[in-house]
């Protein structure tokens, strides 16, 4: 695997367009940068596809789906109402099925957009019910927190982009720019994370609410590409789409907020006008800020995400 300075040290020559930087950054690898002790292993030869209300896609259930909502609900929930309110989830919303982690990082942002502080409130309030909500809908079947690390992930995650450089850091809660910054890389991954998993789902009841939950985060995501392109951060979101597409697999499928010629682009969809989505596997490897197969734990979930079915918290 590539040292950590090497790896640095070429992120931030400046690649001259986003290809170059994916390119490089697929090859290279986030792993390179030695994240958080991610841990590969081998991906399991089976898993619990216990089938409860449905469960299609080979006996994957729909309580292991929404499940795997639940964990990134969890982890923008925290996200959020710890920038917006200065405090996270209250403990009773924590609980649940396996281990329940701690949260490591944030603290309220002292907001200086009225506009910025308004979009980090409504979205605090919306993440916030979606976890009230899965839990409610999953019942004793919902899965506890896991352990979150905000402090170390978005560090690497923003080195890995290329920047801040090697020996700074990254506070996603410093200022309304961090703030927002922080906010693109989850945003667009909730989106592709929803469309990706809705097929799987059987109930049609879940499937309806999956789909009210999707367009939710599609708001959300095209609230935040807006404000970061209006206020001059295209270049920024750019690199971190960049470095957040070389963690998914080989397609280019991730855009950044603007397009060739600098026009703006709030809306990443194909040539039908068709938004793309994502594999609960390439979910948790921009989630653990790892590319490779086969590995449980790192980045935002240190201690990987909670779910008895082991397809949905392995890469």
């Amino acid at each position: 695997m590539f040292g950590k300075q090497l790896v640095t040290d070429m992120i931030s020559r400046s690649a001259a367009t986003g290809a170059d930087r994916r390119a490089f950054l697929r090859t290279a690898g986030v792993a390179g940068l030695g994240v958080l002790g991610t841990t590969a292993v081998a991906a399991p030869a089976s898993a619990n596809g216990k089938k409860s209300g449905g469960g299609g896609g080979g006996g994957i259930s729909d309580v292991a789906i929404l499940n795997f909502a639940l964990n990134l609900e969890y982890l923008e929930a925290e996200f959020y109402s710890r920038a917006f309110y200065g405090r996270g989830l209250d403990d009773g919303l924590t609980t649940g099925k396996l281990n329940r982690g701690d949260v490591n990082g944030g603290r309220k942002v002292q907001f200086k957009s009225k506009l910025v502080r308004g979009i980090a409130e409504e979205i605090a309030n919306d993440e916030i019910a979606h976890v009230k909500f899965l839990r409610g809908a999953l019942g004793g079947s919902a899965v506890a927190r896991p352990a979150i690390d905000f402090t170390g992930a978005f560090t690497a995650a923003a080195k890995a982009a290329g920047l801040i450089k090697d020996g700074q850091t990254f506070d996603a809660f410093a200022d309304d720019t961090s703030f927002l910054l922080g906010a693109f890389l989850f945003e667009d991954v909730g989106v592709t994370a929803y469309k990706g998993g809705a097929p799987l789902i059987s109930s049609k009841t879940y499937l309806d609410a999956a789909a009210g939950i999707l367009a939710v985060e599609a708001y959300h995501a095209g609230a935040v590409r807006t404000v970061i392109y209006t206020d001059g951060l295209a270049d920024a979101a750019n690199k971190i789409s960049d470095a957040r597409d070389s963690l998914d697999g080989k397609s280019d499928l991730d855009q950044g907020v603007s397009q060739a010629g600098g026009r703006i682009n709030v809306t990443p969809v194909d040539g039908n006008g068709i938004a793309f989505g994502r594999t609960p596997q390439q979910v948790h490897n921009i989630a653990y800020l790892n590319p490779a197969q086969g590995v449980r734990s790192g980045g935002f979930f240190p201690a990987g995400t909670n779910n008895e079915d082991a397809r949905f918290t392995t890469t």
